[in-house]
């Protein structure tokens, strides 16, 4: 067998990445393994055991994007490997080559092909498009996971919880036994899909004589209680009204402020590592530290996050409740770029991202109107949102506004927002997410936070995210007079937006983890919000938005138990918002400063793979470091 060794350093250890590359192992398990190649993926075998076939991208800059299928024939005789190029392509995402080596399938753009694999002495260029040799695509809405049978003359591949299965002899009409008229791809494939049960707490919580932000409209009671029976509501207001259940277990909660869980609508993060989700990711728990219980990515890989979704919410792994896009629909070159001329263009691409788990697609970097428009639609025909890309380009997010998309994402480029916009915007149901921490015109929120505070010190911070990943960024930082923090200046015109009826959501976009979150309040307060406003954005227009308000973002009877217990005052003062002691997610409640789980039941947190002595001098690589491959904002 032959099989990638790979180095982690950022979500799993780096402990063991030395000697890195492909190998191959007597499937029996005895004999050393033995390294054939520094470099490659998808490591495969095609009709015998001399050679392996690798994936690598091409090192030629003026084609950094192209992908190449590489023979490595293995020698033994002399000790090393020889290797020729096969095949080349500007898009394929994956190749596949059948046992008996006569054939090559291949992934681009989402869909799966099959041509022709000839011998010969120069690489095949491969595509969609291709005309050396003939092509045909199998799939009618997208084709993942390409494998073949072991006798080549069928090729696997999935969409999301689906299995399709294509006979070669129904690809080309000249094959042996083929059909005068070739039938049309299948659509429907074999449910092979899962049910699981979502991880629910049972008992009765209850915690008292907190001052309590309900977010139901500027209700805050001072001295209040909340019963959580599992993971639901039961009850909440002032402590002398609420009866406590005999039996139920209670928190003490005098002094301390209670606020809905927050809503990061706009997060970006790491959420696998070459395919690997750890059972314990300290990016979980960091966001989880700071209050955030739910958490939207708008550019993330489809496989990784919506696996890690679905662990979380089966109570595998711990961590905020997770949606997501999945994959960006790209509309610039790159390999997965989204080509949209159609609405049914539009439909495929939006029917393959439901598949995965998605709830909402990021159009973005489509660079025409219509297209933009044909997303919508189909959007609106399948039951998802459109998150997208705001560009730094004003008159493209008006004409977001106008189109009617869910909301525009990250700061218009403007230092006023005039009256008209106002007029236009405050009467559409289409949100604004200004994501403070990247925002566009000049410095921007997550350099404002580095240069002011000593962010490494922070003490829920530096106990969640790895000493070599956030002392490298936060040690030796930028410094600038205040007034050229044009971040300032988003947020004043943001708040006007605000006040003329834009409902405004908090969205950090992953800069420093959990604290990224607060940042995100705390300057739109600079921007002229009250603390109050603030905390609305955070939680309960962020539920809104994501159309899940019926069940989260404030505190009420009947929403999932997600919130947050601090030690102060944020409605008095936005900068203690971060001063987290106890966050209650789906009905478990966490204490810091571990964050181990407290009530229902008692689990301590396990040790990250960065702690103990030898955790300073982690190597980290940053490979994966949550924007999307093409995110163009970081």
């Amino acid at each position: 067998m032959v099989y990638v060794k790979s180095k982690g350093g950022y979500l799993t250890s780096p402990w063991h990445g030395l000697e890195t590359g492909v190998y191959r192992v007597a499937s029996d398990g005895h004999g050393k393994p033995e390294r054939v190649a520094k470099d490659g993926r998808e490591p495969q075998f095609g009709a015998g055991n001399d050679a392996v076939y690798v994936m690598r991208q091409s090192e030629e800059k003026e084609v950094e994007l192209a992908s190449k299928l590489v023979r490595i024939d293995l020698d033994d005789h002399f000790g090393g490997s020889r290797e020729h190029e096969v095949a080349t392509s500007e898009f394929v995402s994956d190749f596949a080559v059948s046992p008996d080596g006569r054939w090559l399938a291949f992934q681009e753009r989402n869909h799966a092909y099959v041509t022709p694999l000839p011998l010969s002495s120069k690489p095949v260029a491969v595509g969609a498009k291709m005309d050396a040799l003939p092509v045909r695509q199998l799939d009618a809405d997208a084709g993942e996971y390409l494998h073949w049978s072991g006798d080549s003359t069928r090729l696997h591949f999935g969409l999301g919880d689906r299995l399709f299965t294509s006979e070669l002899r129904n690809a080309f009409t000249f094959m042996p036994g083929a059909p005068k008229t070739l039938p049309k791809a299948d659509e429907a494939g074999v449910r092979v899909g899962f049910t699981e049960t979502a991880d629910t707490p049972t008992g009765f919580i209850a915690i008292t004589g907190a001052r309590i932000v309900t977010m139901k409209g500027d209700e805050v009671i001072p001295d209040g209680t909340i019963v959580i029976d599992g993971n639901r509501i039961d009850a909440v207001g002032p402590t002398g009204n609420i009866l406590v259940p005999a039996g139920a277990k209670v928190i003490d909660a005098r002094g301390k402020t209670i606020i809905p869980g927050i809503v990061d609508v706009h997060w970006h993060g790491g959420m696998a590592d070459e395919g690997i989700v750890p059972q314990q990711s300290w990016i979980d728990y960091a966001s989880l530290a700071f209050g955030v219980t739910t958490l939207h990515d708008p550019s993330n890989d489809s496989a990784g996050i919506f696996a890690h979704a679905e662990m979380q919410r089966a109570g595998i792994v711990t961590g905020p409740r997770i949606f997501s896009t999945g994959t960006i629909l790209y509309g610039a070159k790159a390999p997965i770029t989204q080509p949209i001329d159609s609405l049914d263009d539009a439909l495929n691409a939006l029917r393959r991202q439901k598949a995965f788990g998605a709830i909402s697609v990021k159009s973005y970097n489509q660079p025409r109107r219509d297209q933009r428009q044909q997303i919508l639609e189909a959007a609106r025909e399948t039951g998802m949102m459109v998150v997208p890309e705001g560009g730094s380009l004003f008159e493209l997010n008006m004409t977001m506004v106008v189109d009617g998309h869910t909301g525009v994402e990250h700061a218009i480029p403007v230092e006023n927002a005039y009256d008209d916009v106002k007029q236009l915007w405050g009467q559409s149901e289409v949100g604004y997410t200004p994501t403070y921490n990247v925002a566009y015109g000049g410095l921007d929120g997550e350099h404002y936070w580095y240069a002011m505070t000593e962010v490494w010190q922070h003490p829920i911070l530096k106990d969640f995210v790895p000493r070599s990943v956030l002392e490298s960024r936060s040690v030796r930082r930028e410094i600038a007079p205040e007034e050229d923090y044009n971040v300032i200046r988003v947020a004043k015109t943001a708040t006007g937006l605000l006040h003329a009826g834009v409902r405004e959501n908090l969205g950090a976009h992953g800069q420093r983890e959990g604290l990224g979150a607060h940042w995100d309040m705390w300057m739109q307060v600079k921007g002229g919000m009250t603390p109050l406003e603030a905390i609305r954005n955070a939680t309960i227009n962020g539920a809104h938005y994501l159309g899940m308000d019926r069940d989260i973002g404030s505190l009420e009877v009947g929403k999932l138990a997600d919130l947050v217990i601090i030690d102060g005052d944020p409605t008095a003062d936005i900068r203690q918002s971060d001063r987290v002691v106890d966050v209650m997610q789906n009905g478990r409640l966490y204490a810091l400063p571990r964050l181990d789980e407290i009530v229902p039941r008692a689990k301590p947190r396990q040790p990250f793979f960065f702690d103990g002595a030898d955790g300073a001098a982690m190597p980290v690589s940053t490979r994966g470091h949550g924007h999307g491959d093409f995110e163009n904002d970081d």
